[in-house]
């Protein structure tokens, strides 16, 4: 299954090295392949030097896609890291 879902970044420092430690070492507990997309960049999820080339900045918006027999479950798991962990 592949679900696809598009958040915002609600932290000021934006999608920085901290978070996205947390949203790779998530990202690596589920089978599925995950994929982060800002405009027309995709990269890897589960790589955190991929995650950071993207330099996602507070009010941009990214796209995570998981696809994969767990990606429903990796798509709630990494959603609280984006929407509740660091909103602020």
């Amino acid at each position: 299954m592949k679900i696809t879902e598009e958040f915002t970044i609600g932290n000021e420092l934006g999608f920085h090295a901290r978070p996205a430690a947390l949203f790779v070492k998530t990202a690596n507990s589920f089978q599925s392949e995950i994929l982060v997309k800002k405009g027309k960049e995709e990269v890897d999820g589960k790589s955190i030097i991929n995650l950071l080339t993207l330099a996602a900045a507070k009010g941009e918006k990214i796209t995570v896609t998981a696809e994969g027999k767990d990606s429903a479950k990796a798509i709630k798991n990494l959603k609280k890291i984006l929407v509740d962990t660091f909103k602020k």
